[in-house]
């Protein structure tokens, strides 16, 4: 069995660096977010927006707690799986969430944001790691990771703006890598 628990973090530090670089860039140049953000109405003649708005943030809100889950998730996934397997892990939910943001989303308004992929790292770690306890702020004890990405899944169908398609998407696909891995590795992490 493969141990990946010295993987380095070059590959989370990287995407940190380019949301946040991205989101200086839209600070000085907001026009940059309708040329980089996913307008499904507009795909066809921006295809590239299926990738770039996985860098594009709506706000200081937005990025800080995409790139603190990113960080935390992220770390603990890459520890598990490897850099390469969370680099595939993570832009094939951010695709797949996007997908299903151009299917089922509004179709004249841009979805901008990280949270397609990082909700794949957290559904591969709630199928790999489910009991894994951690903090969701305010709740003050620590709950199971399972129960914290299906909350956080839940609550985006219901609030105004934003994206639960790309959190769908992202979250299934999450699920299968991590099914996916665990039985390659044949244990159970965490419970």
């Amino acid at each position: 069995m493969r141990s990946y628990s010295s993987s380095s973090l070059n590959a989370i530090w990287l995407l940190m660096a380019t949301n946040i670089l991205v989101f200086i860039v839209t600070l000085i140049r907001p026009d940059v977010i309708f040329l980089l953000g996913l307008t499904p109405a507009l795909f066809l003649h921006r295809p590239w927006t299926i990738i770039t708005n996985l860098f594009v943030h709506g706000g200081f809100t937005h990025i800080f707690f995409n790139m603190i889950s990113l960080y935390f998730l992220g770390s603990f996934l890459i520890r598990l799986v490897g850099e390469g397997n969370f680099t595939k892990v993570y832009f094939i939910g951010g695709i797949v969430g996007n997908i299903l943001y151009i299917v089922l989303g509004p179709e004249n308004i841009p979805g901008v944001g990280a949270s397609g992929a990082i909700f794949a790292a957290g559904g591969a770690l709630a199928t790999m790691a489910p009991r894994l306890p951690v903090l969701v702020f305010p709740i003050p004890v620590p709950v199971p990771l399972w129960a914290a990405m299906t909350f956080f899944l839940v609550i985006s169908f219901f609030v105004r703006g934003i994206a639960w398609q790309a959190h769908l998407g992202g979250f299934l696909v999450g699920l299968i890598a991590g099914y996916v891995f665990r039985r390659r590795r044949r244990v159970r992490y965490y419970g």
